[in-house]
């Protein structure tokens, strides 16, 4: 696996959002208003996809470019590929 200039972010992000899924948990269990629930989801969400951002461009920028192109690359394009796909949806 190649280096990645951006784990400390990432791990610092989901870290938070691992928080903030907690304190959610505990809104759902003390019985909070369902639409403050959802408003903290949405946030959790926004916050996952920035992470996933910061991940992805950092595996284009650790992991793609800069290969020379053959068999390596094809299995870094396609294994991109695939993560894309999971990811879209």
């Amino acid at each position: 696996m190649a280096e990645h200039a951006r784990n400390t972010q990432a791990l610092n992000r989901l870290a938070r959002i691992e928080g903030h899924v907690r304190a959610v948990r505990k809104m759902v269990q003390d019985g909070r208003d369902c639409t403050e629930v959802l408003i903290q989801l949405a946030a959790i969400r926004s916050a996952v996809d920035r992470v996933s951002r910061v991940v992805l461009k950092d595996h284009i920028r650790g992991c793609v470019a800069g290969r020379p192109a053959g068999p390596a690359l094809t299995r870094v394009l396609r294994d991109l590929d695939k993560a894309l796909d999971n990811f879209v949806g």
